[in-house]
């Protein structure tokens, strides 16, 4: 069995996640612009309980983005320093994703729109299905765009759960958009309205979910040297 050191702090919180021998061990506190002061604590007081060092883990990863640039450029610096030091692989994971990967765990949500505030009216979004070993999977590319512009895919069972800053913000609009009629691709099959189940608007990428699909990525040999680990912000203009 693999282990795997995870790092996410895209967003207000710090978290962090040592996976070993099936079992998760993690710190995950919300600190606002503290990141840079607290992650490498974290870090070493995790393998410290754990008893272990960096060079007896199998890869590292983080939460690659969208989210704050600043948290990003934060945990992407952080992971290739590691890295670099211990000669481990690294594996980028989206920050949408990680969240919803959360949203199963906490909800078993199996079609989730994620959504985070991205600022100047836009959000970033991703839609993801639960696909074999309950892994959350893409199915449409993520993007940043004005919530009304969100075009959820076609999926069997229409029943969605929201997560993620921009419901905070923008939950009427983003409900409005998931419950929006639309027409079956196949001819005469009439229109269908999504049901949204349920959302949590206050919830932040969590270390935990980023390992849960580090570990199987790294187990695939879909993993990174360190100074190929790079953020992805999906926006080129800065916001913090």
């Amino acid at each position: 069995m693999k282990s795997i050191l995870a790092i996410d702090t895209s967003g207000d919180a710090c978290s962090v996640a040592l996976y070993r021998d099936g079992e998760y061990m993690v710190s995950h506190r919300l600190a606002p612009r503290r990141h840079a002061e607290i992650l490498l604590p974290e870090i070493k007081m995790l393998l410290s309980q754990a008893g272990l060092f960096l060079r007896d883990l199998d890869g590292l990863a983080f939460g690659r983005g969208p989210g704050a640039f600043t948290g990003i450029r934060i945990a992407t610096g952080v992971i290739q320093g590691l890295a670099f030091g211990a000669d481990l692989p690294v594996v980028p994971v989206s920050s949408l994703q990680a969240l919803a990967q959360g949203a199963w765990r906490e909800h078993k949500a199996r079609h989730i729109l994620t959504a985070l505030d991205a600022r100047m009216g836009e959000v970033y979004w991703g839609a993801y299905r639960m696909d074999i070993g309950d892994l959350a999977v893409s199915a449409v590319e993520e993007c940043v765009c004005a919530p009304r512009e969100i075009t959820l895919p076609e999926l069997h069972g229409d029943y969605w759960f929201g997560v993620g800053s921009g419901w905070a913000t923008y939950g009427e609009v983003l409900s409005e958009t998931v419950e929006r009629r639309y027409e079956h691709d196949q001819p005469g099959s009439g229109f269908t309205r999504r049901e949204l189940v349920g959302f949590e608007p206050n919830r932040y990428p969590h270390a935990r979910d980023v390992a849960t699909l580090a570990i199987v990525a790294l187990e695939r040999g879909a993993f990174a040297a360190p100074e190929d680990a790079q953020p992805v912000y999906l926006r080129n203009r800065v916001t913090r």
